[in-house]
């Protein structure tokens, strides 16, 4: 699996496409909003009058979401400004993903964007004499984030959302076929302790990667805010919902096996280059690269299903329509990866995701099934 290649949301805007299927991820971002707008706001507060803002979001995806980040920091330096009667400082935004990533749905999106902002500058516009939306610029980087992007100290504030969970690589004995998974596409029930030690040594790696690159772009004293899976016990044998997430589509894929439409062994050459981290895990790598410090750290759950908004624990009420609805976002995630490796048909993968929505309808008739999001708040160092 060539990552930097076959690493990539479902493009286009049809019924199985990402920018049709990411609720979830929506609502994530939602939820971080708070910490988003501190972050903003302190950043706003402590550049010159002049200035320009420098924004760069790693791993933009396409779709609804993407320009979600460019509304909410336009919209939080407006109203900043209009409550100071500061002049707005200008922006720039740096969309960044892997090179497949569907660039030209985001840069059509971008007239939808500039309606919308328009509409709420003259708005505000009546309230106050500050000028309510700033100028802002946008600019597509394709490449990946584990690697060098910006110039040195370019960057005022980065952003990601549901990507540091993604791996820069399989680990190499998995991809050599030096060390099994045997029938699980992550760490799963049956995942040797060898494989699980792979998984952690890779995400340790990659992670201290990515802060020691981000340093080295931001500006002193810049800000970093960071929201992925993760999981809420530091017990590897006790992975939680994102490894259950996994387990089942292991099983619709092992179920394609015993119909003969493909061979074992590429299944069992099959791994997902991914990483849940525990809390502890994340501290434990951001404090041992002394690069910044953790301003806030903390976790939240999500439904599986993106649709479902109820924040408590209560029994789903229709299991089968739940199962779709996650079958439909999880198809949109990682579809490219299936199609690359297995080269399957349309009709294979509509039959693969059909099982897995049965099989999730009956795990969530146990109890309803939720993801641990960790979201990071960072300043760098100066």
């Amino acid at each position: 699996m060539k990552v930097e290649q076959d690493l990539h949301m479902a493009r286009g805007d049809g019924e199985n496409s990402y920018a049709t299927n990411s609720r979830l991820q929506e609502k994530a971002m939602l939820e971080t909003r708070p910490v988003l707008q501190s972050a903003v706001v302190q950043l706003y507060a402590s550049l010159p009058p002049g200035s320009t803002m420098v924004v760069a979001d790693l791993g933009c995806s396409s779709g609804p979401n993407t320009l979600l980040l460019v509304s909410e920091v336009i919209g939080t330096i407006s109203d900043y400004s209009r409550e100071t009667g500061r002049d707005a400082v200008e922006a720039q935004f740096f969309l960044n993903d892997l090179p497949g990533n569907d660039f030209n749905l985001v840069f059509r999106s971008l007239d939808q964007l500039t309606t919308k902002l328009t509409a709420a500058g003259e708005n505000n516009a009546e309230k106050a004499t500050v000028a309510a939306v700033p100028m802002y610029y946008v600019a597509g980087m394709p490449g990946s984030f584990y690697t060098r992007l910006f110039p040195c100290r370019s960057v005022h504030l980065f952003h990601s959302s549901y990507s540091l969970m993604w791996r820069s690589k399989v680990p190499d004995e998995l991809s050599r076929g030096t060390c099994l998974n045997e029938e699980s596409i992550y760490i799963g029930k049956n995942t040797s302790s060898d494989v699980i030690k792979l998984y952690q040594e890779g995400y340790q790696k990659d992670l201290t990667l990515f802060l020691t690159l981000r340093f080295k772009e931001l500006v002193c004293g810049g800000y970093m805010v960071l929201t992925f899976l993760g999981r809420k016990s530091g017990d590897m044998l006790l992975h939680g919902e994102v490894s259950s997430m996994w387990d089942l589509l292991a099983q619709a894929l092992l179920s394609l096996v015993w119909k003969g439409r493909v061979e074992k062994e590429k299944l069992v050459s099959f791994n997902l280059p991914f990483y849940a981290p525990s809390m502890d895990e994340v501290k434990d790598v951001i404090e041992g690269s002394g690069l910044f410090g953790i301003t806030h750290i903390g976790l939240f759950e999500s439904s599986w299903d993106p649709q479902d908004d109820d924040a408590d624990d209560a029994e789903v009420l229709d299991c089968a329509r739940s199962g779709a609805n996650v079958a439909k976002c999880i198809r949109a995630v990682v579809e490219p990866l299936i199609k690359e490796h297995f080269g399957f048909d349309e009709a294979i993968l509509d039959e693969l995701f059909v099982v897995y929505a049965s099989m999730v309808a009956k795990h969530l008739q146990k109890s309803k099934a939720k993801y641990p999001i960790i979201v990071v708040y960072l300043k760098a160092k100066n």
